[in-house]
Formats: structure tokens, sequence, C-alpha cells
């Protein structure tokens, strides 16, 4: 009998309700224990809806009150010795790590691989000391139990937690850490082991990535170690093939291994030669990543022969953690009725194993109904006219070298640029949104409902561009931006506008902590049929003498953060949406803009996660960039926008953009970040982040300016600006004015100090 379960599922709740529970317990509306039983209302959830669709576990330990990261940060008992916890800590010195205090700088955030979920970075040092610190992960395990369910505890394996840490004491290997660490989770596992817990998934992620050979034979070092704590050890992979390190990944003394069947197929048939006789074989054949309906007869056709030879050995699963797709389609009343057809969230996905399990099982003709009903649903996708568009291909198709390159050098236009701007040294601007207030979520809103008349609302938002720009000019920035208040996201407003794009009305996916997203849906060839931004901006330039930027997004980043067709090539994806932005771009260029921000913050994000495959990727995804910005004269500014990424390793790829002026996020990590930029000699001008806008903690002048000095150190002076980490559309007016007047004061020291022009 094949077997089926799920690696993690969403943990925001069906309407958000963890995000809402977080947000009020910051603002001390509620208390911890108000905290506490949503989160176990939407544990207790999550766990009936696996039990009732005949998985055979319930996943716990999926869940996080922010990122599984830091709660293994937490249950490990390692927290950031800065902050002063000690090991074990509470719900408020959790949130603290994640957010920052008025004496510690947040913890580290970047990308969890190549998705657009972000990660808290554990931090080490050589004397790092582990030990059994929160006792969550086991309440979670006894609250599954009482409520009648066989517990399968996830884990983030100790390989995995180490790799993607950071040593913040230059000189030592965190590697070197393993020996201390694994006792804690020899600990972890007896302890699970003592609750009763017979299976317990470890999740190595890394083992798709490219590893040093130090790394790869620490694996075996580490699990046999931990082959002794009596529990069964699922080692979980996901996200891409194995490739050098299957035989590493089989030959562990673990109990079952779990593959992804969807990004790593094509090794599948080398996974079952080398697969020993007395171990599981968990087959990721849905896709976790994406919101597609599987092909389910498909499925069915491929790993019937697997089965048979396998039995009960054979475990059916989404392709990796549910984590990254909506909750349920249930809550869906608006969608497109025939695209709705072609979708599955996280609750169809489990239906869908269901299906599997019961075909396996029992016969296709148990459950004949519900794969043709599938088949219905793939064969309406696959003949719907909405689908292609023959003008968009043949606009596709006369591409030439010219579409993607500027008319001059850099050092010509910055020179143009230069005389007509007439910016002070180090000039000073945001990244382009401002405070999403109450009554620009109200009025939006009612907009949307019909009960605010688009005059009405054009007015409003009118009047907080206005706003936002008298601000802007009592602060004495020299850039300014109108603020995007008529933007519900930066995605999504555009994909509204765009052919080929649909929209969910509750496909709410969590992007880090309580900040939620709901990608739009590339259901079919892309074109702009309309101007998208160039009425909002030019109102807004016409209330300043000084540079207002337009702000778009990038085509990668609309790529990235967007559910996309499987149906053809990602690049050809991302061309289409670059032609659309460069629409826009030439039309802004007309409306009298000189200043085009096209923000790219998922540009890495979408590196494949093996450096083999990094070329293409990074000649397709610039080119697309270029398309989008190659279409105004030498005098127009062109900037981009990255942000919670490492780019040391891509800095050619990046300069290859070509856009003028690049601002990145740089404040968490000190301006470590910015250093690569400086050894590489990056040849555009370039705005390092002097403060991080996802923390309350507000910055003072004196600390802003030792960022900027730090900054000038590496990257010429004349070649740098002076902004925020990120927008400002998740902060208050009043620490987003302060924290603003103290960068611009930073600014003005700087300038004190040097000789520029």
């Amino acid at each position: 009998m094949a077997l089926a379960h799920v690696l993690g599922v969403p943990r925001i709740g069906p309407n958000r309700e963890l995000k809402f529970a977080q947000e009020s317990y910051w603002r001390g509306e509620i208390d911890e224990a108000a905290v506490r039983d949503v989160a176990s209302g939407i544990r207790q959830a999550n766990w009936r809806r696996q039990h009732a669709a005949g998985l055979d576990f319930v996943t716990v330990g999926d869940f996080a009150f922010y990122d599984q990261m830091l709660n293994h940060v937490a249950l490990l008992g390692c927290a950031p010795e800065r902050f002063g916890f000690g090991a074990a800590i509470g719900l408020p010195e959790y949130f603290q790590l994640a957010r920052g205090n008025d004496a510690c700088h947040a913890m580290e955030m970047t990308k969890w691989f190549d998705t657009n979920y972000h990660y808290l970075v554990p931090e080490f040092k050589p004397d790092t000391q582990f030990s059994l610190g929160t006792g969550w992960l086991f309440d979670e395990v006894a609250e599954a139990q009482t409520a009648g369910f066989e517990a399968k505890p996830v884990l983030i394996g100790p390989l995995t937690f180490l790799w993607l840490g950071k040593e913040k004491t230059a000189g030592f290997d965190r590697l070197d850490l393993l020996d201390r660490l694994l006792p804690v989770y020899a600990q972890i596992l007896a302890r699970l082991k003592a609750q009763g817990v017979q299976w317990v998934q470890v999740d190595e992620p890394i083992l798709a990535l490219d590893l040093p050979a130090a790394w790869r034979s620490a694996f075996e070092r580490a699990y046999h170690a931990l082959n002794g704590a009596g529990v069964k050890l699922l080692l979980a992979s996901y996200f891409g093939p194995l490739r050098e390190n299957l035989l590493v990944a089989l030959k562990l003394p673990v109990a079952g291994v779990h593959v992804d069947c969807v990004r790593g197929g094509d090794e599948l048939s080398q996974v079952i030669d080398w697969l020993p006789a007395t171990k599981i074989l968990s087959a990721g054949v849905i896709d976790g990543r994406n919101i597609w309906k599987t092909d389910l007869a498909a499925v069915f056709d491929r790993f019937e022969g697997l089965h048979q030879r396998l039995g009960d050995r054979l475990w059916l699963a989404p392709s990796c953690s549910l984590l990254h797709v909506p909750v349920s389609l249930a809550n869906e009343t608006k969608l497109d009725a025939e695209i709705k057809s072609w979708l599955a969230y996280a609750e169809e996905k489990i239906a869908a194993l269901a299906t599997l399990k019961a075909a396996f099982n029992a016969g296709r003709q148990a459950v004949a109904a519900g794969l043709a009903g599938n088949a219905q649903a793939l064969a309406s996708r696959r003949q719907s006219k909405r689908v292609h568009d023959a003008a968009i291909a043949a606009r596709l198709a006369a591409l030439t070298s010219l579409h993607d390159a500027r008319n001059s050098p850099f050092t010509i236009r910055q020179a143009t640029q230069r005389a007509r701007f007439r910016l002070p040294a180090f000039p000073t601007t945001t990244i382009g949104s401002f405070p999403q207030t109450s009554d620009i979520r109200s009025a939006r809103a009612r907009f949307r409902k019909g009960e605010l008349s688009e005059a009405d609302y054009t007015a409003a938002m009118q009047r907080e561009i206005g706003h936002a720009v008298e601000r802007q000019e009592a602060l004495g920035l020299d850039v300014l931006v109108h603020g995007e208040a008529e933007r519900n996201d930066m995605v999504e407003y555009f994909g509204e506008q765009l052919a080929g794009f649909a929209f969910s009305q509750n496909g709410w996916v969590q992007s880090y902590g309580s900040r939620c997203v709901k990608p739009p849906i590339i259901y079919g060839d892309v074109s702009r049929p309309l101007p998208m931004t160039v009425g909002w901006t030019r109102y807004a330039q016409s209330l300043t003498r000084k540079p207002m930027k337009g702000m778009l997004t990038g085509p990668m980043t609309m790529l990235q953060w967007s559910f996309v067709r499987d149906d053809q090539p990602r690049a050809t994806t991302a061309l289409q949406i670059a032609l659309a932005i460069r629409d826009e771009v030439v039309d802004l260029e007309a409306a009298g803009i000189g200043i085009i921000q096209i923000d790219e913050p998922a540009y890495r994000e979408g590196l494949p996660l093996r450096k083999t495959d990094w070329p293409a990727y990074l000649d397709w995804a610039s080119r697309a960039f270029r398309i989008s910005a190659s279409g105004v004269n030498d005098a127009t500014q062109i900037h981009t926008h990255m942000c919670y990424s490492e780019f040391n390793d891509i800095l050619s790829a990046i300069a290859a953009m070509d856009a003028d002026v690049i601002t990145i996020e740089t404040s968490r990590s000190d301006m470590e970040l910015l250093r690569g930029f400086g050894d590489f000699s990056y040849p555009n001008e370039i705005g390092p982040g002097v403060y991080d806008i996802h923390s309350p903690r507000i910055p003072d002048t004196a600390d802003m300016t030792r960022l900027l000095e730090k900054a000038s150190q590496v990257i010429a002076p004349d070649q740098l600006w002076v902004n925020p980490d990120c927008g400002l559309k998740t902060r208050g007016w009043a620490e987003t004015e302060t924290a603003l007047a103290n960068m611009v004061a930073a600014a003005r020291v700087l300038r004190s100090r040097t000789c520029l022009a």
C-alpha cells in the first residue's frame, strides 16, 4: 500500500489569521496567550485537513510564529549573543530577533533558496554554543497526539542549518561547529522518541546545491551520529536534482529519502537503481511551488510500476513544502471560473495526493471520476484561446541586439544626466513607496467595491501624492517619488493592467513574518494594452521642480513573484513582460519623466541552484532587463533596486544590466554586501541602503553617517547615492519622517567632509 504525506503546509491560516494576530500583538492590542490561541487553531485545522484527506501522518513543526530557521535558532539555543538573551527565549525575545529592538538591529534576512520566501540568517562565531532552548516543537507534537493524530515532526537538518547561517567572526569555518551541534540534535530526536514519535522528517535541501567536498563528507559523519536516536529518519531534499550528491543521500543511515520528482525527475531512474532495499522512497510528484493542477493520470502511469516494486516503501508527496502556495481555492469566489478550474492550492494538492494514493492502492477505477475531472481541466487549459497571442509572438521574433542596449556607454550617459539634473554630492532619494495609511487602504477598498467613484478615488490619491511630495520637499530629499498610494502591491498593481495575468482574491502566500503577498497568475501571453503609471507620475512631477522618479517593477521580479505558466520557457515569458515594461518606460520619458526606476529585487532569486546552470539564466535575465530599459535617450536616468540577496557572485551580470544607478539593501549586513561591488569596481552609480525599513528601530544620523563613511571607503564618493534599504510602505509617517530626516542630515555631513562639487 502506497502511503501519502506532505512536507509542510501554509501556516498563515486561510484568512491570514496569523498575520493579523502577529501585528496586533506587536501593537500591544492582544497578549501572548491570544497569539498562541490563533496559532493553535491554525495548526489544528491543518492537521485535520491532512487527516481527513487520508494522509498517513500529520506534519508537525512546519508552523512558525515568524520563520522556520528562526524556530531552529530558538530550539537550538543559539540566539545571537549580541541580544544577551541566553539559550532559552520566549515569544517576546523571538520577535525581537526578527524585528530588532532599541539596542540591536534585527537578524539578517535573505531568500530561501530560489523562492520568494525570506528566512532569518543564523549568526555563528567560534564560541557559539548550542543547547536545548524552546520546547515549542515538543509541545506541538503533544498537541497533535492529544488530538489523535500520528505526528511526523519536521526538522531543518544540521548541515542545512549551518550552511544557511553566516560567520560573524573572520577566520573560522561554521562547519567546525557541527560536532558541537550534533549532540543537541540527538537530544531532540531522543525526546521525540520518548513522546512516541516513529518518523522524523529531516530537511536537507542543500543537497540540491553545489557543495564543497568537506560539506558533502560531513553528511555521513552527521547522520551516523543521529542514527542511534532510535527514531526513523526521512531525509528530505527538494528544489532540484541531487546530481553528484545522489549517492551521498542514498547511502546515509536513514530509513527513507524524499526526492523532488518535479524539478529533479530526470534522475528518478538513478534514484531507484541506488535505493537500498530497506529504505522507503518519498516521491515528490506534485509541484509544491506552483498552482497548476498536476496531471494525475501521467503521475499514475509513471509510478505504477515503481509502486508494484516498492509497495508500502513508496510514499507520495508534493515536491516540497506547500508553504509556497495559497491555502485553499474555496476562498476564491471571484476568480475567473475557467482559470480557476486549472488551479490547485495547498488544500487541492492534498486532495490530489489522496486521489493518487487511492488510485495506486485500489486501482484507477476507484477514482475514475476524479481522474476524469482532472483530465478535463488539463484539456481545457491546453485548448483555451485565451493563452496565445500571435501579435506578441511576432514582436518577440522581431527582437534584435539593437533592442537591448542603450545608445551610449555609461560614462557618456552619466555626463549627460549630471548636466541635466545638477544633483548635489551624495544625492538622497527613497526606494519608491511611502506609508500606506488606513485612509489610503480604505479609499482603495471602497473604489474596488464601487462605493467610491473613479473621479473621487483619483482625487483622493492625488491628495496623498501631494502630501508625499510636500513631505519630501520639507525633508530636503533630492530626487522624489510619488509614494505609490494607488498601488496595492509592486507586482499585482502592474499585472492587473497587463494582458495574460489573472488575480486571485485570497491567494495569499507568506513572504516573511507577517508579510503576505498575492502572486499574480501568468496564464497567457503578456502585453500592455494601456499606460499604467504615466498619469500618476506626471501629476506628481507637476507638483515639484525636483526630479520625480517613475516607479516600475522589472520583468524578472514580475516573473519570479508570480505563479508562472509552465507550458513555455520562463525566458519567453520574461521577454514578453520586458516588452510591456519597455512600452511604459518610453511613455514615461515622453511625458517628461527623466528618472525611471525599474525594480528588480528578485533578480538573483531566479538563479538556478547549480552554478553550471547560471550562465544561461543570467544571459536571458539581463537581456530582459536591458530590453525593458533601453528604449530611452542618454539623458534619461535608469535606476534599479535589489534587496535581501547576496550579490557578490553575480556582479558581472548585474553590471551587464547597465542601469545608471542601482540601490541595494546593505544596512543589516553593516555594509558588508557593498564590499563586493567595490572589489569588482562596479562601473555605475550605487545607493547602499543606510537603514533597515523592516525594523521599528530608527537609526540616528551618526549611525547612518558611519555607514556612509564605510561605503565611501569601497565605492568612489562621487558614485554614491543615499537611500533606505527598501520601500516605506509598511512604516508609519512619524517614524518615516524621523528616519529620512536623519538620512538627509547624514548626507549633508558627508558633503561637508568631502571636496566634491
